[in-house]
């Protein structure tokens, strides 16, 4: 069995052997020497080799006639083929004579189309240069005519399209090196122009604002606002127009600190408050053009944050500025430069209700300024007043003065010429200033997009404020400054009096300029009528205290024998000082109370007023002698001295009856003097029983006798008999005189407690 199976395997390696390529039979022949049978295999191998040898030589036996047969056609062909070279080389030498013509001409035609062929590449080379040499040569032409933008998108082509195309040529080189350059120098000059537009609008922004302010619409078109746009377009091509927008922003919020920092003088004139508004102006027409005319260089909300700055440092510098004012006039031209300044703004869409409100503040200041000027006017017409009635002579003249004050007087109109009107120069001219400054009230209130009736409310108390301040103080100051005289006061009086009548003219004056009705609800109404009645109060008040004051003056001359011993009052005279001081009182009432036999020069004093006047003199008379009375530094009083006393009170009762003044019912002016008319009675009768026995009683015939001052008097006199008594101590009456002074003075000390009790 096994040799079989080395048989086989013998007989297939052979067969590989056999159909397989020399250079791969190395693993088949190891298989060979690794086995155990080499020699057999050898054996198998030399078998093959001979039976391989004997199929070689039955082939060649038979296909030997064959080749004999090709070898001998071979030699025949070889002779034919030596004739055949002959030939071909015979035609190929005259082939190469004919072709040499032919070569040198093949030879030019290539030339020639190496010729074309370059020819054709330099026009192609050419086709793409030109374009970049001729754009070039454009950039350079825009260059220098400054036309920057269409250069910059010159160079964008250059860049992008011609160069790429041209290929790598040393001039191509140079203009690419050359195009950051270029770049950077538009940008440049492109910025430089921005600077000068910006310094050129901050210098012309005055001149933007004032044809703004005269005609609003078109102000721009005094601007050339090429840079901007070119600056913006320019950076915008660079990829750089957030740093433009940024820059461009900040400049203009430099440059807007600047316009709202007013001149220091600036309230000095109306005209450096119209360059500081033009300016203004100027700066917002600017950027409300850019705003409407550029993509997002400024938006709505940039300029909305600069004019709410604006607003508030323009609003500051008012305040401040208006403050040092003290002209109205020039007040009232700047709020109506304000008015035309905020409505031209309001024309380019900017809310302009805060100036308003400022205009409105502001009117607090004009008035006061008002009340001031007024103030002085007031003054200047009561210091140039003559305080007398106004002659009239002529009917012009009388219709003038009624047209300058309502006077509403029938029996005045009916009296002839020549004739006198009650009031002197201050009423007319008080009135018509009264009116002017209403006049100067409304003025202010115009434009500023008020109501009637908010206008009427402020007219009305701006003008109590004239009435109640600024008029009544300078009649205050009138009545109240030195050396004035009764017949100043009277007529002031008149005055007051007939200006309180013309108070509801003023309402119906009011009521005409702003078409409000005075009955209109809520209506402020006018305080005249208690001005007028409190200048009038005080005016009698000074009369009071002026005539008391010239009673005080007689008083001072009374000179009484306090320790005289006259007995009775029989052949006693009134005292020359107290006669003198009736024959003043009497000649006084007689001139200003119109009596007749008096002059007319004077103003007539008012019936009550004079009532009034003549019951206060009376009265200080016997108050002033009643204190002499009571004096503490008068120590002793006899009852000579309340004797020459009561001939004067009888002098002063006389004055009292003849009734110096209209108007008086029965002995009223009398009861003046009954203090002391009933004091001087109980001492000069000695009625002391009486006066004790019926004090309290309403029907007491010394009813306002006071037990303290009478005891005060008693004192005085019980000490004027003590030092008398001294020398006449053993005359029994004078003893009994002295019982009698201190029963009594007991007899008041006990009924004083009593009702203290």
């Amino acid at each position: 069995m096994a040799i079989v199976e080395t048989a086989a395997e013998h007989e297939r390696i052979l067969r590989e052997i056999e159909s397989t390529e020399t250079n791969c039979i190395g693993p088949t022949l190891r298989s060979v020497y690794d086995g155990q049978e080499h020699g057999l295999f050898m054996e198998k191998l030399d078998a093959r080799i001979r039976n391989h040898d004997r199929d070689i030589e039955k082939m060649c036996n038979h296909h030997f006639q064959g080749f004999v047969d090709s070898i001998t056609e071979l030699l025949k062909v070889r002779g034919e083929a030596q004739k055949l070279k002959s030939q071909v080389t015979e035609t190929n030498k005259r082939l190469q004579e004919d072709g040499k013509e032919l070569t040198s001409s093949m030879e030019e035609l290539q030339q020639c189309r190496v010729q074309q062929r370059n020819i054709a590449t330099t026009i192609d080379k050419l086709t793409h240069c030109l374009p970049v040499l001729e754009m070039y040569s454009r950039l350079q032409e825009q260059m220098r005519a400054k036309r920057y933008y269409p250069a910059l998108r010159t160079l964008e082509q250059l860049e992008h399209s011609c160069l790429p195309k041209a290929g790598q040529y040393r001039f191509c080189s140079i203009m690419a090196e050359n195009i950051p350059k270029l770049r950077t120098q538009i940008r440049d000059t492109a910025m430089t122009q921005l600077r000068d537009f910006l310094e050129s609008i901050r210098k012309h922004s005055d001149k933007i604002g004032e044809t703004a302010m005269k005609q609003v619409p078109g102000a721009q078109e005094l601007v050339d606002f090429s840079p901007v746009y070119r600056c913006l377009h320019i950076y915008t091509v660079l990829g750089l127009r957030d740093v433009f927008e940024n820059y461009y922003r900040k400049q203009r919020r430099k440059q807007a600190r600047l316009v709202l920092q007013p001149h220091s003088n600036m309230h000095e004139t109306l005209e450096g408050y119209r360059r500081y508004f033009n300016q203004i102006i100027g700066f917002f027409v600017v950027e409300d053009h850019v705003l409407h005319t550029t993509q997002g260089l400024v938006n709505r909300a940039y300029v909305e944050e600069l004019w709410e700055l604006a607003l508030s440092k323009i609003i500051a510098a008012l305040r401040t500025h208006s403050s040092y004012c003290d002209d109205p006039d020039l007040v009232l031209d700047l709020k109506n430069l304000i008015v035309l300044f905020a409505d031209t703004l309001q024309g380019y869409g900017f809310p302009v209700s805060q100036l308003f409100d400022m205009l409105l503040e502001m009117r607090e200041q004009y008035g006061e300024i008002l009340l001031k000027r007024w103030n002085i006017t007031f003054r200047q017409i009561l210091d140039q007043d003559n305080f007398s009635p106004i002659p009239v002579s002529t009917e012009q003249e009388y219709r003038l003065y009624t047209s300058q004050f309502p006077l509403q007087d029938p029996e005045l109109e009916k009296l002839p010429l020549p004739k006198k009107l009650p009031f002197s120069e201050f009423v007319p001219k008080a009135y018509c200033q009264l009116k002017e400054f209403i006049y100067a009230c409304l003025k202010y209130s115009e434009d500023l997009h008020l109501s009637s009736t908010e206008i009427d409310d402020m007219i009305r108390k701006s003008t109590n404020l004239l009435l109640t301040r600024t008029l009544s103080h300078c009649l205050q100051y009138a009545i109240k400054k030195k050396n004035v005289g009764l017949a100043e006061l009277v007529q002031v009086i008149i005055n007051t009096t007939h200006l309180e009548q013309s108070c509801h003219f003023l309402e119906g004056f009011i009521s005409n300029i702003t078409n409000v009705p005075p009955d209109t609800a809520n209506a402020t109404k006018l305080y005249g009528t208690s001005t007028f009645k409190d200048a009038r109060h005080a005016a009698e008040a000074e009369i009071y205290t002026s005539l008391n004051a010239k009673i005080d003056q007689f008083l001072q001359l009374a000179d009484y024998d306090w320790t005289s011993t006259a007995q009775g009052s029989g052949n006693m005279a009134a005292s020359d000082y107290l006669v003198d001081l009736i024959t003043f009182l009497r000649s006084t009432f007689s001139v200003f109370t119109n009596l007749p036999g008096s002059p007319v020069e004077h103003a007539i004093l008012p019936g009550k007023v004079a009532q009034t006047a003549c019951m206060s003199a009376c009265k200080h008379i016997s108050t002033s002698l009643m204190q002499l009375l009571l004096d503490p530094e008068v120590r002793q009083i006899s009852i000579g001295a309340l004797h020459q006393l009561q001939v004067d009170v009888k002098e002063c009762e006389s004055f009292a009856r003849a009734s110096p003044v209209a108007g008086f019912q029965g002995d009223t002016l009398l009861l003046a003097f009954s203090d002391l008319r009933q004091l001087l009675d109980l001492f000069t009768q000695w009625d002391w029983s009486t006066y004790l026995a019926d004090y309290g009683k309403s029907t007491c015939r010394y009813l306002r006798v006071n037990p303290h001052t009478a005891l005060a008097l008693l004192e005085k006199m019980k000490e004027t008999s003590r030092k008398n008594n001294v020398f006449a101590q053993f005359k029994k009456t004078d003893r009994d005189r002295q019982k009698l002074i201190d029963t009594v003075i007991k007899q008041l000390r006990n009924l004083i407690a009593q009702h203290q009790a």
